[in-house]
């Protein structure tokens, strides 16, 4: 083939700008979900929309050896257990902490390795991310994760395939407590997690600051006994995603 037929045979400029954003718009398609009030309408499963009778309560970003334990200690107190969504990088710092929080009965859940946005990552980068922390996970733990959430909650097609790669499930949240601001207070928190929670909701929290503001944890964790008293008040149980009668389908997302 001459040069010039070679060149009439490869696309063009436009064309493969074209290709091109039709691959990144399907890569971010998934992104849409992180709107709550159209997540939970139109994808309830993905929101975390389960038993009428149940409150999911569910931590983000730890194990945390400065903050996790006060958690563990309240919700002790309580009787509660919990799934806590966890960092690969912060449980390598901190297995001792991971570990106790399966010895205390809580459920454990894949956060990523490091939290970065799917959204910059290819599906390569995005799959090694998922499964080092799965790894990671099992080794330090000796359970096989089922959830996954993403951080800040924005999926990707790429962190579709690799959580189904992974048998993992999907899930983000119904209700959360903007508790990772620096406006945060014990009060706002409460205060925005109990607006508009009934049964079947999944709540978003942190035992971690290390993507938050410095010290919002102690916000979380002076929020906590008065959500789960609230929660009680309204004959509704509270407890992890594995007792919230959610599919096991990584395909519900």
């Amino acid at each position: 083939m001459s040069v010039l037929r070679l060149r009439r045979a490869l696309p063009g400029p436009r064309a493969t700008l074209a290709a091109a954003g039709v691959l990144a718009a399907a890569h971010a398609a998934p992104a849409i979900t992180s709107i709550g009030p159209l997540r939970r309408r139109l994808l309830p499963n993905l929101a975390g929309v389960g038993d009428p009778g149940h409150v999911a309560l569910t931590f983000d970003d730890g194990p945390d050896p400065r903050s996790t334990p006060a958690f563990l200690a309240a919700l002790r107190e309580y009787e509660v257990t919990a799934t806590f969504f966890l960092l690969g990088r912060m449980l390598v710092e901190a297995p001792d902490v991971g570990r106790e929080l399966v010895d205390a009965g809580h459920e454990i859940a894949v956060h990523g390795w490091e939290h970065r946005c799917m959204l910059l990552r290819g599906p390569a980068a995005t799959y090694d991310d998922l499964a080092r922390a799965v790894e990671t996970i099992v080794d330090v733990t000796g359970t096989l994760p089922r959830w996954y959430r993403p951080p800040y909650g924005v999926l990707s097609s790429s962190a579709l395939r690799a959580a189904r790669r992974l048998g993992l499930t999907p899930v983000l949240w119904t209700n959360w407590g903007r508790d990772w601001t620096r406006a945060a207070t014990p009060a706002s928190v409460l205060a925005t997690v109990t607006r508009d929670l009934d049964g079947g909701a999944t709540v978003l929290l942190h035992d971690s600051d290390c993507t938050s503001a410095p010290e919002s944890w102690r916000n979380t964790l002076g929020a906590l006994p008065p959500l789960l008293e609230e929660v009680r008040e309204q004959g509704l149980a509270v407890g992890p995603l594995r007792d919230h009668a959610l599919p096991r389908s990584a395909a519900t997302a």
